[in-house]
């Protein structure tokens, strides 16, 4: 489905003085809006293919109708949010559930919708049809190397499909671990999954990046052979330069400093890019921002403060991507509200003021430090955000004219009111 240039000009045309006064107050306190403006049309954050659907729990799932019956329904899913918030360019592919049977012809279409191929995803935590052997027990960890053999060519076909389609990085999860003491012999298990990521990292194209990602718990509760950012960073130093940590913000202990994470993998140079999303309580997979928005807010505070220290370039140097999925919200507005909080989020940490909060840290003054950090938090940065949509030909209030255009009653009549996205 797609939304006319006139359907949004009209929209914007109905809201434009509200939001001219409202920029107007919000550029008189805060300097330099144009050069704010510009770095929030330039930062794109990638949508992964599994999100396009209805997610659900293990207990059942809840699909609200229209969603993407293929790769090609869930490329048009994602032009029509690119279309109406200009931040949604990239889609993030999971093998196999979204492998590209015609790889010229999917690229093709991506390439006339304006979306780009982001991460590709490979997928070692379930077994699929016809799959020889199974994960039950592991997959890059196994104690059967047939088993590790066929998760290292699995990744391989992966990079394959990503090279077909003009990706450039691999993202790596695994559910690997144990669920009670005893069950895995800690040391071999990772020695095993350090050898299956040198295969596949002996295999990547030499413009690529691999990224590794960890979590926590789940599915197993006792141990997890990538549990953490430490354990994530040892692969990545063993393999190589062009291997990194990849964040989840939902794969971490309850209260975690993660911005102290991301500082330090950033000094480390081993920081490759994210996966947002929100949680209460643990891997909750909730919109971005909808729990804790301060956190988030700190998280880019760091992440501004160690890019700029190194010359990076926020839209390009890490891999943005939003990982959420639940069963309560059509999916399509959810990652309309997602994007726009980590856009709020982005915008807000670039108003720190850098020099004043070095020198606030630099003498000690700690009340100080706080309010410098609060005061840019508490800036209501939405007309920003909104004019960076409207000078990139989007909509003011996406999510306002997505329901004005009634687009999930319009997916429901072309596709079906019984229709559940592919692979979840």
């Amino acid at each position: 489905m797609e939304i006319s240039p006139s359907a949004i000009h009209d929209h914007n045309d109905k809201l434009l003085s509200t939001h001219k006064r409202k920029l107007e107050q919000t550029a008189a306190t805060i300097p330099a809006t144009n050069d704010l403006i510009q770095k929030l049309i330039d930062f794109q954050v990638a949508i992964p293919s599994w999100a396009l659907g209805t997610g659900g729990t293990r207990f059942g799932r809840f699909p609200a109708g229209g969603e993407p019956r293929n790769l090609e329904e869930k490329i048009d899913d994602i032009a029509l949010l690119n279309s109406l918030n200009k931040s949604s360019g990239a889609i993030s592919l999971h093998i196999p559930w979204d492998i590209p049977e015609n790889p010229k012809h999917i690229k093709a279409l991506a390439t006339q919708c304006g979306i780009r191929f982001d991460a590709m995803n490979s997928n070692t935590f379930q077994d699929q049809k016809d799959q020889k052997l199974s994960y039950k027990f592991g997959s890059l960890q196994h104690v059967d190397k047939a088993v590790r053999d066929q998760a290292i060519e699995h990744n391989l076909q992966v990079i394959s499909h990503g090279e077909n389609l003009g990706s450039k990085s691999l993202t790596i999860w695994l559910s690997d671990g144990s669920c009670f003491p005893g069950q895995l012999n800690f040391r071999k298990a990772f020695q095993n999954t350090l050898e299956s990521l040198e295969q596949i990292y002996a295999k990547l194209p030499s413009d690529w990046k691999l990224f590794i990602e960890y979590k926590a718990f789940e599915p197993n509760f006792y141990s997890m052979t990538v549990g953490d950012w430490g354990q994530s960073l040892l692969y990545a130093n063993k393999l190589g330069p062009k291997a990194f940590t990849l964040v989840d913000l939902g794969h971490h202990l309850p209260n975690a400093n993660i911005e102290q994470i991301v500082s330090l993998l950033l000094m480390e140079e081993k920081l490759g890019g994210f996966h947002f999303n929100d949680s209460k309580y643990g891997d909750d997979d909730l919109t971005v921002g909808s729990i804790r928005p301060y956190q988030l807010f700190l998280i880019f505070n760091e992440l501004i403060e160690g890019m700029d220290s190194r010359g990076m370039n926020h839209t390009s140097d890490l891999g943005w991507m939003i990982d959420a999925s639940h069963n309560v919200k059509d999916p399509l507005e959810d990652l309309l509200q997602s994007v726009e909080a980590i856009q709020i989020a982005y915008a807000q940490a670039l108003l720190v003021d850098r020099s004043a909060l070095e020198h606030a840290q630099s003498i000690n003054d700690v009340t100080q430090a706080q309010e410098i950090l609060q005061d840019a938090f508490r800036s209501d940065v939405r007309p920003l955000v909104a004019e960076a949509r409207l000078k990139a030909h989007g909509a003011l209030q996406p999510l306002a004219l997505f329901r004005e255009l009634n687009i999930r009653s319009e997916l429901i009549k072309s596709r079906g009111v019984k229709t559940i996205a592919t692979g979840l």
